[in-house]
């Protein structure tokens, strides 16, 4: 069974970093695309990073880009995100998803507009963990 189980949200204040997990399990996080994705409340789910080791790719939106970075692990099948200078802006409950069936990050990558960057298709993701929420206070 295809399972994801993220964890590490917190509260941090301005400036500080946190670092998320994404843990799998019923598959290998070697062999699909796994994003991180976020919520805020009033607000549209995005795309924040996404990861394919069958090409070493990374994709990332604008926002987060420079602080955020995704990297998976094999030996313990899980893909993280280390988040540095988190700003007020970055709090959202986040989710981490898997594209089941699909090597390639890019492949739910689109082209966005200049200001934001890529855009990372979140319908594309076929199974969720639940989310973990993180709190920038200012």
């Amino acid at each position: 069974e295809v399972q994801l189980q993220a964890f590490g949200g917190g509260l941090v204040q301005a400036g500080g970093s946190l670092r998320l997990s994404c843990a799998a399990s019923g598959f290998s996080v070697d062999d699909y695309a796994i994003g991180w994705f976020r919520q805020a409340p009033g607000k549209e789910r995005e795309g924040v990073a996404c990861i394919s080791n069958a090409d070493h790719m990374t994709y990332y939106i604008n926002s987060v880009k420079g602080r955020f970075t995704i990297s998976s692990d094999n030996a313990k099948n899980t893909v993280d995100l280390q988040m540095n200078n988190l700003i007020p802006d970055d709090s959202a409950t986040y989710s981490c998803a898997v594209d089941y069936g699909n090597k390639y990050c890019g492949a739910t990558v689109t082209v966005g507009d200049r200001r934001k960057g890529p855009r990372i298709r979140w319908d594309e993701y076929n199974y969720w963990g639940q989310g973990t929420l993180v709190t920038v206070s200012s």
